[in-house]
């Protein structure tokens, strides 16, 4: 992501940690921030263009199942 695409959004934050049980440790709500983080940056990506098509994806997957 860009420098200020690189900000959440505090109640999609705090949607995602409320749905959490009522006790829970910290790496919990560390990978959902990591997670929500990741789906901002692929979205910028995705509106930026800089996407592959389905065919290149099955192209570069092939190599790595080999």
């Amino acid at each position: 992501m860009k420098k200020g695409e690189d900000l959440l959004d505090k109640k999609t934050v705090l949607r995602s940690l409320k749905s959490l049980p009522d006790r829970f440790n910290a790496d919990d709500a560390i990978e959902r921030i990591i997670i929500l983080e990741k789906i901002a940056a692929g979205i910028a990506d995705s509106e930026a263009g800089r996407t592959i098509s389905l065919d290149e994806a099955k192209k570069r997957m092939a190599k790595w199942l080999k």
